[in-house]
Parts: structure tokens; sequence; C-alpha cells
């Protein structure tokens, strides 16, 4: 058996009550109090999240540019200094390496933070098309990762730092940030639908400032959070997870992050003329949202029918905490994706009634 890989803050865990499992090779917390305890918390307060085991590859040359608009589809050309960008790496069928954050440093040096099951893979993907004076570094293991989400979250981490938290707006991000005494990369982005900041740290000062934030977020009912609320937050706001709503054989049009795909850009992408057809034309199956009308919860993998017909698979599914209603997401034929479309879900021996809703299931109130 392969052993586990941890992060850093792996031997602190226990002391907050951690449930760890194995999580594409990481043995990381699902939860430390109950997920439905941590998913209110991050909705109404705030939460903290270790998710060190993201990867971080630096990508630095006078041609950086030119080799990050070849290998991704959104526009890098868009970014400026202090700002960061959601988009993919693609294969040339149109199916998704990874979906990845790029962060401008300057113009000859940028930060990509990718899925942890994927470092290795998409270290190589980017390797096999370098070209020009670029230099790929792949900097995980030195890099920690926290992340502060939720209504609260500004007010606590600005009482760690003398830097004005409220100029960093979202999507962008300062570098040099004293938090706590560490110094940090701090940035207004985060995967949960909620408000809040991604904190990268040298690997050594991530148990420090873990305890630091936790402790000044006390009175305000900051908690620690795991992997399963992680999970059913960034569900609700209809943020995609890579193996489920993205994969080698699922386009970022079909997966509805088309807005990430600029086939109209300058440079020939990798992947660039699949997207741009499907794109103007529409692609042959688009994920949705789908509510289950009868009683039972819909999962990963479950098939979905209209009739006789098999017109699809749920990517992810469960009982939303907020809605209190059992949703899913779903990879459909076209035809099948307008609202108020009725289908079943085969959950288990039983064809349970679904209708096709609107996406996301939730909105963060605006203030």
């Amino acid at each position: 058996m392969t052993e586990l890989k941890r992060t850093p803050l792996y031997n602190v865990y226990k002391s907050y009550g951690a449930k760890t499992i194995d999580f594409g090779g990481w043995d990381l917390p699902v939860q430390f109090s109950s997920i439905k305890e941590e998913h209110e918390a991050v909705r109404t307060k705030a939460g903290l999240f270790d998710v060190s085991h993201m990867g971080e590859v630096e990508i630095r040359g006078k041609d950086s540019l030119a080799f990050l608009q070849k290998i991704v589809t959104n526009d890098v050309a868009l970014l400026k200094d202090g700002g960061a960008q959601y988009t993919a790496m693609c294969y040339e069928n149109g199916g998704t390496v990874d979906d990845l954050l790029i962060y401008r440093k300057a113009e000859d040096d940028f930060l990509l933070v990718i899925n942890a099951s994927n470092i290795e893979k998409d270290v190589e993907w980017l390797t096999s098309h370098l070209f020009g004076d670029v230099t790929i570094k792949n900097i995980s293991d030195e890099v920690a990762l926290l992340a502060l989400q939720g209504p609260v979250a500004e007010n606590v981490l600005q009482s760690l730092t003398d830097t004005d938290l409220s100029e960093i707006k979202f999507f962008k991000f300062k570098d040099g940030v004293n938090i706590a005494g560490s110094k940090v990369l701090v940035s207004r982005t985060g995967y949960t639908g909620e408000d809040g900041f991604e904190i990268y740290c040298a690997s050594d000062d991530a148990v420090g400032l873990w305890q630091r934030i936790l402790e000044a977020g006390k009175e305000d009912g900051v908690i620690p959070c795991g992997l399963g609320a992680r999970d059913t937050l960034r569900f609700e706001a209809n943020l995609p997870l890579y193996g489920q709503e993205l994969s080698k054989d699922i386009t970022p049009i079909e997966a509805g992050i088309g807005f990430a795909v600029k086939p109209n850009k300058e440079v020939d992408f990798i992947g660039k003329a699949v997207l741009k057809e499907q794109k103007e034309n529409g692609p042959a199956r688009k994920l949705v949202g789908i509510e289950v009308i009868d009683k039972g919860i819909p999962r990963h993998g479950y098939e979905v029918f209209a009739g006789d017909e098999e017109i699809g698979i749920v990517t992810t599914g469960t009982q939303s905490p907020t809605l209190k209603k059992n949703i899913g997401l779903a990879l459909l034929k076209a035809e099948f994706t307008k609202l108020g479309t009725e289908v079943e879900v085969q959950i288990r021996k039983k064809r349970l009634k679904a209708v096709v809703v609107t996406t996301p299931f939730y909105k963060r109130p605006k203030k």
C-alpha cells in the first residue's frame, strides 16, 4: 500500500477533533465537528480550511504569457499584476486536463494553483508543451494553503494584519502581506460561494497561522472545516470539482464554465477547435441542476432517464444543508436540459422523479 501524503497541519488535526479520510492519496480531514455544522458556519460566520494539498507551480521567463496563452483556455493577456483568473487546460479533443487559478505577479512571473490529484500529470503536461524563455517550477511541497471563508472572514483576518484587506477586491491578491508575523500571499478567492480569502504561506508557517486565525475568530464563531463541508458548499454554488463535473471526457463548455474559454483570443490554444465549435453551436450534452421530487438523494454516478432512454449521469448530489432539498448536478443530453424538464434518477432499484432546475442552487445574499 502507498503511504498517504500529509499536509503540514496533519499533526494538529487531532487536537481539533478531525476525522480523516483518504482523498486522492492524501490523509485529509473530512470533518472536525459535523459537515452540517461546518457548512452552516461558513454560510453565516466563517470557517477555516486546510487546502495545502493543492498544487502550486511557478511559471517564469519573458515568454511566460505566450506559453500560458497556448496552454490555457482563458485570455491570460487580460490579467494585470495582482490579478487572478480561473481557467482550464484542455486536450486537443476538448477534454479537460485540469481547472486552475492563475495569479499574475509580474509580466514574467505567474503562479498556477492546480488540483492535488493532478499535480504530477499537470506538471508533465506543462513541461511537454514548453517553448521559449520559460521555466516551470513545482513548489507544492514548499507552500501551504489556508482558506478562511464566510461573512466575517475579512473582520477576523483584518485583526491579524496592518494591510487594508478591503483593498483586495474579488479575484485580486497581494503578496508579502504580514499576517500574524508570517509573510504570505493573500487572495480574495475561494470555492464556497462566500466572501473570503485564500492564504498562501511557507509550509513551516502553516500551524502557527492556523492556530492564530482560529484564536482570532473564536468570538465570531469561526471553526475548522473539512472536505465534507467544502464539497457541499462548492456544490450549492455550482462550482465544478475535477473528477466529477470536469474530466478528460468532459469539456469546459459541457461543464458550464464557458466563461473561462475565450476562442477569440489571438493565440490558438490547445483544444480551441472543438471548444469554439461547442461554444458557437452548443454541446451535445450539458451540466444542469436537478431536484429530486420523490424521496431519495441523487449521488455521483447515478444514471438519469427520460422514459426508457438513458440521457445522462449525476456528477454530484446530496441533500443541500442550506436548502434542505435533495439536489444534484447532472450531465444530460442537451435536448433534455430545458428548465422544468421532468427526468428520472435511478436510485438503487427505483427510478425517482426529478426536474431540471436553475443553478447555482445558492447565491450569497447581497450586502
